[in-house]
């Protein structure tokens, strides 16, 4: 075999046994929104990594609208893209707010990926909701991943620059309400460094709420 050959098959059995992994947990979301979602009414699902899936309150901070969390812990873009039909599509979402690229960062993806997986994901929701609006949530500056700051930053240009190109995409900017100067707030963060409290949940409500109907 050759070595480019090689490297891209393990990379796809990598991608495959990590998406297999995820399977119970996102067989356990999908039974949770199911058995509260309303079909009568218009839907909005907030997705992504774990930063969406410890958002417990989203729905008692946006209590005029009916929102379903499909979160799940340590997901990339590929796998969200995996998922796509039975976590969000299967709802009929009139806007759909996607968190990733903080994982794919930090596994040492490279950007071209990661822009063409999130490119895929926007492809498959237009043709199945030409008018659903998408929001792309920013990657966030994080305690524990700060050294990779710089591949943030230039991840979250290319996903503003989605946005600008596209229809009924937005981008939400949470990296900049983050800081404190030229660096991380230490104080919205529990204490693994990564995942947010309620002042950092506070944060992003704020910088989200606008983009709500």
């Amino acid at each position: 075999m050759k070595k480019p050959f090689i490297f891209f098959y393990l990379l796809l059995c990598t991608q495959l046994i990590a998406q297999q992994g995820f399977q119970k947990e996102v067989d356990a979301i999908v039974k949770r929104n199911d058995s509260i979602w309303d079909s009568t009414k218009e839907t909005i699902v907030f997705t992504g990594s774990s930063s969406i899936r410890f958002w417990t309150d989203i729905q008692e901070r946006f209590p005029d609208y009916q929102i379903l969390n499909s979160g799940f812990g340590g997901s990339q873009t590929s796998d969200l893209l995996y998922f796509l039909d039975k976590l969000v599509l299967r709802y009929n979402p009139k806007k759909i707010f996607i968190y990733e690229g903080d994982n794919d960062v930090h596994a040492r993806k490279r950007r071209k990926k990661i822009i063409a997986d999130m490119n895929e994901v926007v492809q498959q929701i237009k043709g199945r909701f030409p008018e659903t609006q998408i929001v792309l949530i920013s990657a966030k500056p994080s305690l524990s991943r700060w050294r990779l700051r710089g591949k943030y930053r230039r991840l979250n240009k290319s996903f503003a620059t989605i946005a600008l190109q596209s229809e009924r995409i937005d981008y939400v900017n949470v990296w900049d309400i983050m800081l404190k100067g030229r660096k991380v707030r230490k104080d919205i963060f529990i204490e693994d460094g990564l995942h947010m409290n309620s002042l950092g949940y506070d944060l992003w409500y704020e910088s989200i709420k606008p983009f709500l109907p």
